[in-house]
C-alpha cells in the first residue's frame, strides 16, 4: 500500500487550501507510527514549509505577505492503493526526512 500525505494552507482569514501527495511505502510502514513520528518533527506538531518539503505549494494567489504566512499544516497519513504522484518518487520513510527538514525555524 502506498501512503496518501494530506495537507493544507489556511490564510490569515482561516481559507483553507487543501492537497495531497500519494508517496510509495517500501516497507509497508504503519501509518499510526508515521504520523507519530511526523508529529514528532513538525513546529507546533503540525506545521511545516512545503516548499522545503518539496511538495506543492497551496498559497491563494492573492497570498498577502503582511497578512499570510507560509507554513502549511500536516492533516493526516492514510493508506491508499492509488498510484504514487509525488514527482520525485520518494519513500516514505525520505519524505519524513524532507518534513523535518521542512520544519526548522
Amino acid at each position: 500500500m502506498n501512503i496518501r500525505f494530506e495537507y493544507l494552507y489556511r490564510d490569515a482569514g482561516n481559507f483553507k487550501n487543501w492537497g495531497e501527495v500519494i508517496l510509495v511505502n517500501r516497507h509497508g510502514h504503519d501509518v499510526n507510527a508515521l504520523e507519530q513520528r511526523a508529529r514528532q518533527v513538525l513546529i507546533d506538531q503540525e506545521y511545516f514549509d512545503a516548499d522545503k518539503a518539496r511538495v506543492p505549494n497551496l498559497n491563494f494567489k492573492d497570498h498577502i505577505e503582511a497578512l499570510d504566512h507560509g507554513w502549511h499544516e500536516f492533516h493526516a497519513f492514510t493508506s491508499t492503493v492509488a498510484e504514487t504522484s509525488d514527482p520525485e518518487g520518494r519513500d516514505i520513510a525520505e519524505f519524513i526526512g524532507h518534513l523535518e527538514q521542512a520544519s526548522t525555524i
